[in-house]
């Protein structure tokens, strides 16, 4: 499996990938090895992904176009595709999503708490009913969703 790690605003973002496909992305803080740990970015797809999310982080993308290591079951691919199809700076509940699939929010809410690719499969965009935050899984938790929240409402331009 090849790694490439990529600093941004939330910590370092470590991307993994094996073959054709990205395998995961996992948002953590900094700390003083990730100056130690090596890179290979010799790897066009790592390259392609830390060139796609540093343009999401200046505001310059708003969806990605990689290739994601696909799930095994019809459900979780519905899942995946019904969270990426939520615009930029938009938001949908988790029972709108569950909705839409004929599922239920809990479902919603797991299918979330398991995304291997937080960012590229937005699940930050989905929230609470009335518009709570909800959780989030990925980096600092709750903190790094409002922190993506608000990025894509300063960066917006629907």
């Amino acid at each position: 499996m090849a790694q490439a790690l990529l600093p941004t605003p939330l910590g370092h973002v470590l991307i993994s990938a094996g073959g054709e496909w990205l395998t995961s992305l996992t948002i953590a803080p900094l700390s003083p090895c990730d100056d130690q740990r090596e890179e290979e970015d010799d790897q066009p797809l790592l390259r392609e992904a830390k060139a796609q999310l540093s343009a999401y982080f200046d505001g310059r993308l708003t969806r990605f176009d990689l290739p994601l290591a696909p799930l095994t079951t019809p459900r979780g691919e519905a899942h995946r595709h019904a969270i990426v199809a939520i615009g930029f700076g938009d938001r949908s509940s988790y029972g709108a999503v569950a909705r839409q699939l004929g599922s239920s929010p809990r479902a919603v809410g797991q299918a979330c708490r398991r995304n291997p690719f937080p960012i590229i499969v937005p699940c930050h965009r989905v929230v609470g009913a009335g518009g709570t935050i909800g959780h989030y899984s990925g980096g600092q938790g709750i903190a790094t969703k409002i922190w993506l929240l608000d990025h894509e409402l300063r960066n917006w331009k629907g």
